[in-house]
């Protein structure tokens, strides 16, 4: 069983501004990667090291070796396929490219889960369920 992460997740791990959201964020990601579940694609891994240097002013040497620790899990490369795939998803299911990019390639994974904020709380694609971590 696999599980995708959202770069909006793995953003919060490190996001002082918002404890409760670290918290969680940081026992999710220790929980599923411990298990082995954790997924990501490589359009998560450049807007997590974007996020980190430009909204968390982070070094990017420091941000570079957290992106780079993500790849201890299973990447789900973005390719030509995966591209058309998303234009269709994002068509279809009126997503933006970004979160169509994203649902395919938690598909591509055969990830039963999808955590992200930036999904309806149990949301299906298919037989992709979105979960919000950060869910009061």
């Amino acid at each position: 069983m696999s599980a995708f992460l959202d770069t909006n997740v793995l953003v919060y791990c490190t996001d002082a501004g918002a404890p409760a959201k670290r918290e969680r964020a940081r026992a999710l990601v220790a929980r599923l990667s411990a298990a082995g579940e954790a997924v990501v694609s490589t359009q998560v891994l450049i807007e997590l090291f974007h996020a980190l240097t430009r909204k968390q002013r982070m070094p990017p040497a420091a941000a570079q070796a957290l992106v780079l620790a993500c790849t201890a899990w299973p990447v789900i490369d973005s390719d030509v396929e995966l591209v058309g795939a998303a234009i269709d998803q994002a068509i279809g299911q009126q997503l933006s490219i970004w979160d169509a990019m994203v649902v395919e390639a938690a598909q591509r994974a055969q990830a039963q889960t999808l955590y992200s904020e930036d999904f309806s709380h149990g949301q299906h694609f298919g037989t992709l369920t979105v979960l919000n971590p950060f869910r009061a």
